[in-house]
């Protein structure tokens, strides 16, 4: 039977002929030793056909689904070109060597093609390997290791692209680590107390922390050596003075026998360990909490940073864990109460490590099933809201805790819960809210539109509109912008009046961008008047140049994803880096402090008579916009509803 291979290297498919196999045997070892001399094993293999990719993110594309065990279209078409055909009904004569088992039962599925993938192909892939530039006419030395060194680096950095900066498996060490410093700890403790109490029993009844009492263990020492002089010390150490002059009586009465000067020392070198073992504790449970508040900030704040890292934990991974419906994620660490349930058919499990929730032990024993399975719908959002974001933050996690709060108290008192979609609304609004825009009318529209069910008219938005629509003004606004020159004041008005006409605007709009001088502003009287509208109210954001600065030229920018930053408000984590993919920031020319300078000389020169030109008129409401984005809000809902 003849026997064709497949190589997939980074700069093509390859096809080879394997002939002559009788001459070298079929044997492993001879192949092997065969495969090294290029004139032996040119002879017996020998190239019939090489598909090039057509760019470095075809050459990814590809890998990608290679390594899934996968055939592309690409990859077919070569093969159903190049291969013999395979007549329905009848043997094929022939075989295709694959390197990935996968990959051969796929083709094998879609085109029937008979795929074998053992030890004796893997060593003439591994031949093909060898030779390959001296299989390829007109291939230039060193172009085979660009193209290699540039897709290695390309499939890697898509194959850990979701734990770029999450680094969750720190997170599951650290879990491991608290847990077993936890056993640790306490059995040393317990070592410890046992040892010192046949010198000083009585200390074991009045302190019950067992770091306090490894710290008192080295500091008393001979405890008959232990005065009234001692005092400040122990009330330091306890933090207590009434419990320090109690040790300091115990001692006088102690009825614990002596120990040598070399059994004191060990005691105290063992009681040190104790000391040190349960600071490092202190310090491993503060790094898993700022771990967790990096990876995961909504579980954590939901279920709290150590119930929270064992699901990540057991899982495998926040992406793991993220994938998991709820329904796995309740009985996450009850895997043999389950099992063991199903063989005996018995009462499954309602939860496993979310147990260890605060929620679940508040809950009434009748109440505690419904808990688990509320709080593992939550958990499960909030994990897939955290690997999947773009930017980290803890307001859904605040959200979603506090309607399981809520639904706490709708099991206990009956009081009805808000909506999911409602709570979820707020979020959205806070998260939106949160980054400083230069003086906050883009912030505030949306707001301002949700709330009074007005239509937001933006100047540029509409004319982008209105070209792609091919409208009369459309045409001739494209016609103007085609001749670089500036689309007029009246088309520009004329605009907006058709915008105005559409249903979604006939409770009112929010005209934002427009007008900015005071030619606009009368075009655009006039254009109401005719319809026998006004202007009803004008909001100047008012803010401070320096300020104003200062939020604007903070602006950095991921070009590819959109991604936005802000060097005070919400600086990435490492300075003029994207925190998803690692890439450079970029500032947008008009983000810059020498374009901010003209623009801001442009509007205090053009756009300052209009609102001289309003407030003429009566109909200007001057605004803080320095002020968070929130308590702009207000105001604007205050000067609205007046």
């Amino acid at each position: 039977m003849t026997l064709y291979l497949l190589y997939e290297s980074a700069s093509g498919y390859s096809l080879f002929l394997a002939n002559g196999l009788d001459e070298i045997g079929q044997n492993t070892d001879a192949v092997r030793s065969s495969v090294a001399d290029l004139n032996r094993f040119g002879k017996v293999v020998q190239l019939t056909a090489f598909h090039p990719f057509e760019s470095s993110l075809d050459a990814l594309n590809q890998c990608n689904s290679v390594s899934e065990g996968l055939m592309t279209d690409e990859l077919r078409s070569f093969l159903e070109l190049n291969l013999p055909k395979v007549k329905e009904g009848k043997k094929p004569k022939f075989s295709l060597g694959v390197a990935e088992p996968k990959l051969g039962s796929h083709v094998f599925e879609v085109t029937k093609i008979p795929c074998q993938s053992n030890e004796f192909v893997l060593e003439l892939l591994r031949g093909v390997r060898l030779h390959f530039e001296r299989f390829i006419k007109d291939l230039k030395p060193g172009d085979l290791e660009k193209a290699q060194l540039g897709l290695g680096h390309s499939y890697s950095r898509a194959k850990v692209k979701f734990n770029v900066n999450r680094v969750d498996n720190m997170v599951i060490q650290a879990i491991f680590l608290l847990d077993t410093l936890d056993k640790d700890i306490n059995s040393f403790s317990m070592r410890v107390r046992e040892w010192y109490s046949w010198h000083f029993p009585e200390l074991v009844k009045i302190v019950n922390d067992n770091y306090l009492y490894a710290k008192l263990a080295k500091f008393i020492e001979d405890k008959a050596k232990l005065s009234e002089d001692k005092i400040p010390e122990l009330t330091d150490i306890l933090g207590d003075e009434d419990k320090a002059k109690e040790v300091v009586e115990a001692a006088k009465a102690s009825m614990g026998q002596d120990l040598s000067p070399i059994d004191l020392i060990n005691v105290q070198q063992f009681a040190q360990r104790v000391m040190d073992l349960s600071e490092y504790r202190k310090k491993l449970y503060e790094y898993l909490v700022t771990k967790m508040n990096d990876i995961a900030p909504n579980l954590a704040s939901l279920i709290g940073e150590v119930v929270g890292a064992r699901l990540i934990s057991h899982a495998g991974s926040l992406t793991n864990l993220a994938k998991c419906p709820s329904s796995t994620l309740q009985i996450l660490g009850a895997e043999k109460a389950l099992f063991r349930a199903l063989k005996t058919r018995g009462n499954t499990p309602k939860y496993g490590l979310i147990f260890h929730s605060s929620f679940i032990g508040r809950a009434s024993a009748r109440n505690k099933g419904r808990m688990a399975r509320y709080l593992a719908n939550k958990c499960s959002i909030a994990s897939r809201i955290d690997c999947f974001a773009e930017r980290g933050t803890t307001i859904f996690g605040e959200k979603l805790r506090e309607q399981v709060e809520e639904r706490l108290d709708f099991y206990d008192k009956g009081v009805a819960p808000r909506k999911n979609i409602d709570v979820m609304k707020v979020a959205i609004e806070s998260v939106q809210n949160k980054g400083p825009p230069g003086s906050g009318k883009g912030t505030q529209s949306p707001i301002i539109k949700d709330e009074y069910c007005l239509c937001h008219l933006a100047t540029g938005d509409m004319l982008r509109a209105a070209v792609a629509a091919k409208t009369p003004l459309g045409v001739k606004a494209k016609e103007a912008m085609d001749k670089g020159e500036l689309v007029t004041d009246d088309l520009v008005v004329g605009i907006i009046d058709e915008a105005m006409k559409k249903p979604s605007c006939q409770k009112g709009f929010i005209l934002d961008g427009f007008p900015r001088t005071v030619v606009q502003a009368q075009k655009l009287d006039e254009m109401l008047e005719k319809q026998g509208a006004k202007i009803d109210k004008v909001l100047n954001f008012a803010i401070d140049d320096a300020i104003l600065e200062e939020r604007i030229t903070g602006r950095w920018i991921h070009p590819s994803s959109g991604r936005t930053y802000h060097t005070t408000f919400a600086p990435p984590k490492v300075p003029g880096v994207d925190d998803v993919s690692g890439e450079p920031l970029i500032q947008r020319k008009d983000d810059t402090a020498a374009v901010l300078k003209s623009r801001l000389e442009a509007f205090h020169k053009q756009t300052e008579p209009v609102i001289d030109y309003y407030k003429n008129k009566g109909v200007v409401a001057e605004l803080h916009a320095e002020k968070p984005p929130k308590e702009v809000t207000a105001e604007v809902q205050k000067v609205l509803s007046s």
